[in-house]
């Protein structure tokens, strides 16, 4: 069996001699997620063999974030990494000690890819960050060129507003209005992407399909080699964004949550299936029917929800993404 003190963590940089922008690549942050890991080994295979030259800035691979959970074959090993993901003077769990190690990693970059898969069949798709602020919840500015690399990856789907609709749910959820409190579970919707734009840098998170489907590490492979390409660290044209017409863009806008264990779907939904205004999603406990509050998709929606957490998200289409067009 497999135990947290026989683990160690691993990553390895290629260095051109140009100057250029500093990439980090990262696979199985949850450890049943292995697209990106075989991505990765794909692409270190073809470094190693010349195929591929790093000719400026630097690129450093970590094919397993999470290695116990990896071990595990499961999503965690003790805890979900990819939440409350901060360096911790007094570790509690092994995810704890992961981000001991690669929030400093992380800061040591300026971009960050970060491959992951999915539960239900469904299109590959990317996570992007907010626009650019100067709030207090996750200010940034690096949305063009963020949205520019989206854009580059292979994939025609994009989804935004995580963050900030985490934090409205959780502001909902909680019955004090202590600010520490508030802070402290805002805090835990805090992944690899959120705690590197916190360093200065920008990042995306790219599903690249269901867990076992086989064409998802050829979807990671792809976005690797446009990621280097794009950011000039290898000798390749630079890849052409995919055309406004073909993009989805969407922007999650409302979180709704289970209030008690009897809360039902009225079917079974999956990610970016269509609701229209006033279709039923689901039935309460006491038989109130749960609403769809305007024409959008659906994401996220968890069946096996404890009360008081998320269920389901909307998302509503992104009508400017042309604003990050180039």
């Amino acid at each position: 069996m497999t135990t947290a003190r026989e683990l160690q963590f691993k990553s390895i940089n290629y260095t051109g001699l140009g100057a250029g922008p500093r990439l980090i690549v990262t696979g199985a942050v949850h450890g049943n997620e292995t697209c990106g890991t075989k991505a990765i080994l794909r692409v270190m295979g073809e470094i190693d063999s010349g195929a591929l030259h790093v000719a400026a800035g630097s690129v450093t691979f970590v094919p397993v974030t999470n290695p116990l959970a990896y071990a595990l074959e499961q999503r965690s090993g003790e805890r979900n990494l990819n939440r409350n993901l901060f360096p911790n003077p007094q570790p509690q769990d092994f995810e704890d000690r992961v981000a001991n190690w690669l929030c400093p990693l992380l800061a040591q970059h300026d971009v960050l890819l970060d491959l992951h898969s999915f539960n239900a069949q469904s299109e590959p798709f990317v996570m992007v960050g907010p626009r650019n602020n100067e709030g207090a919840l996750q200010p940034f500015r690096h949305a063009e060129q963020e949205r520019a690399l989206a854009r580059r990856l292979g994939v025609r789907r994009f989804v935004d507003g995580w963050l900030a609709t985490y934090g409205e749910g959780v502001q909902r959820r909680l019955k004090s209005g202590d600010a520490s409190t508030l802070n402290l579970v805002l805090r835990y919707g805090m992944g690899t992407t959120e705690y590197m734009r916190s360093t200065g840098g920008y990042a995306l998170t790219l599903e690249c399909g269901q867990h076992l489907d086989p064409a998802a590490p050829e979807v990671a492979y792809r976005a690797i080699v446009n990621t280097l390409a794009f950011l000039g660290l290898i000798d390749a044209p630079r890849p052409e964004p995919i055309a406004l017409d073909r993009m989805e863009a969407l922007s999650m806008v409302a979180v709704h949550d289970k209030l008690d264990a009897g809360d039902r779907f009225s079917r079974v939904w999956s990610s970016f299936d269509r609701v229209s205004k006033g279709e039923q999603i689901g039935t309460r406990a006491d038989g109130t029917p749960v609403l769809a509050e305007f024409d959008g998709k659906i994401l996220f929606p968890a069946v096996n929800a404890e009360p008081n957490t998320e269920w389901y998200y909307l998302t509503r289409a992104i009508t400017d993404f042309e604003r990050f067009a180039d």
